[in-house]
């Protein structure tokens, strides 16, 4: 059974927020500086995206093992460790030489990271009484949703001004901070390490299933799924080790992951919304920078300082929310944000390549507003029905779902953009007949501006026709796509009827969430 945690509550809330913002804000900021790192180390372009894949196989590992390592070393070990091992990491990237050295590090760096995340939030509803989980809740997601609010546009600062060593080796001070402020503040007195037999079948199995999976999931698309050998074998490895390793899990008296509480129905039901809630988000978020670049042709650092104007609104919400929302049915607020989050999906599903600057921050402004009500109750509400020991393990898979959700939806989203693009040029050059009267007088248009500008006005005038038709596909792709996604997030809502409304008498010990 975990111990209580005492010490100072400021203390402790300021390492978690410190630790979670500097492991969310990094994932966002790397991706600005991929350019940059290619270009350094002269590395092809289908390679260069192991500097996340890399990261990501090593996050999902740990996650959903987290629960375990709080029982076996005690959160102020744990959590103290995770962070340093992050910033070591972070320093090793900006000191990297080559781009293995660099995802090696990176492997490292997520290993830090993956135990971070769950661990600050257990951290902050162990410490907080259960009439302040709501707080805890929004300080926690406060620091969450900052690190991609900022990511973009720190990181684009970082390299213009410096290079893309700056945005590894800025997480140092911040991670030596937050490190010292965990080791003096938290305690757990009494605390006494599980004993319990190291469960080393079902960590080999989910080491191996998972980054399977997580490799499959980052580079499918771009080795065009199963057309690849190597997507086809570690797709089967993937699903034979995670399906041996459920198994394994139920049947093993001391699993290292306890899969036993989704038989709770509200945690059940919680998780598979978190699921879609990743999935809506981190794919809406992919699909919506992506329409910025290809698009309306934005830089790495204007699409971050959309992301920044449309969401500064929930450092505001956040702590409003956790203040006030204990007094409201937390399921009505859930209910409430996924409704918001599919508005802002369908907007993005009407957006053309003449929008303005404020048509598109609108749907991420309403995606702010929403994500507040979503992420704030959704914890308590999963974790609050489970058993104190079942808690922290409840964390870790609850955060993973999220992850997954992510990268699945990511994953397809990129897969589906594509199909959907040359299904939409191949459907709108069909319509469009070259020597009908609209096309001839268009051509003979472009052909008269070009005249004495370029060598051949004919070739430039059909080159333009060509890239309007190729624009308009693309536009219609990511219309598709939001609306695909605005519509499988809205089933979610079917899911927020199985939840239960979190009792007045539950008491959440060291294990929660």
């Amino acid at each position: 059974m975990q111990e209580t945690i005492t010490g100072s509550k400021a203390g402790i809330t300021i390492a978690a927020m410190a630790a979670a913002l500097m492991a969310v804000l990094d994932i966002s900021i790397v991706n600005v500086a991929l350019t940059d790192i290619r270009a350094s180390f002269g590395t092809p372009l289908d390679q260069i995206a192991w500097v996340s894949t890399g990261y990501m196989m090593a996050n999902v590992v740990v996650i959903p093992m987290t629960g375990w390592f709080q029982r076996r070393f005690g959160f102020r070990r744990y959590f103290t460790f995770s962070v340093l091992l992050f910033t070591a990491a972070s320093v090793l990237c900006g000191m990297s030489w080559s781009l293995p050295s660099l995802v090696m590090f990176r492997i490292l760096q997520g290993m830090g990271g993956g135990a971070i995340i769950p661990t600050a939030q257990s951290l902050l509803f162990a410490r907080y009484p259960r009439e302040e989980h709501g707080m805890a809740g929004a300080l926690f997601g406060l620091g969450a949703v900052t690190g991609p609010l900022l990511g973009p546009t720190v990181g684009g600062m970082l390299i213009d001004a410096a290079s893309w060593h700056w945005v590894f080796l800025i997480n140092l001070p911040v991670g030596l901070f937050a490190a010292y402020m965990a080791w003096r503040h938290i305690e757990q007195k009494n605390f006494v390490p599980s004993t319990e037999p190291v469960d080393r079948p079902g960590i080999a199995l989910l080491a191996v299933g998972m980054a399977s999976l997580q490799y499959v999931l980052e580079e499918g698309n771009r080795e065009d799924w199963f057309d690849s050998r190597t997507i086809t074998v570690l797709a089967i490895v993937a699903a034979a080790a995670l399906i041996t390793f459920i198994v394994h899990e139920l049947e093993t008296p001391k699993p290292v992951v306890d899969l036993r509480v989704f038989a709770n129905r509200s945690y059940s039901a919680a998780t598979g919304v978190n699921f879609l809630v990743g999935t809506a988000l981190f794919s809406g978020s992919f699909l919506f920078s992506l329409f910025c670049g290809t698009v309306m042709r934005y830089s790495a650092l204007d699409i971050g300082l959309l992301f920044l104007k449309g969401s500064a609104i929930q450092i505001a919400i956040m702590p409003l929310i956790g203040r006030f929302g204990n007094k409201l049915d937390g399921r009505m607020m859930v209910a409430l944000g996924i409704t918001g989050m599919c508005a802002s999906l369908f907007i993005n599903g009407y957006l053309t390549n003449r929008v303005d600057e404020g048509t598109l921050i609108l749907p991420i402004f309403i995606r702010a507003c929403s994500m507040g009500f979503v992420f704030v109750p959704m914890s308590v509400i999963a974790l609050s029905d489970l058993k104190p020991e079942q808690r922290g393990n409840g964390a870790g898979l609850f955060n993973l779902t999220r992850e997954l959700g992510g990268s699945i939806g990511t994953a397809w989203m990129s897969s589906a953009l594509s199909s959907s693009a040359k299904l939409n040029t191949t459907l709108l050059t069909s319509h469009v007949d070259a020597y009908s009267q609209v096309v001839q007088e268009q051509l003979a248009g472009m052909q008269g501006q070009f005249a004495g500008r370029v060598f051949d006005p004919t070739g430039a005038a059909y080159g333009v026709l060509n890239l309007r038709i190729t624009t308009q596909a693309l536009v219609r792709a990511f219309n598709a796509n939001f609306t695909t996604l605005a519509v499988l997030f809205a089933c979610s809502l079917g899911l927020v009827l199985l939840l239960k409304r979190p009792g007045a008498n539950v008491k959440i010990e060291g294990g929660a969430h």
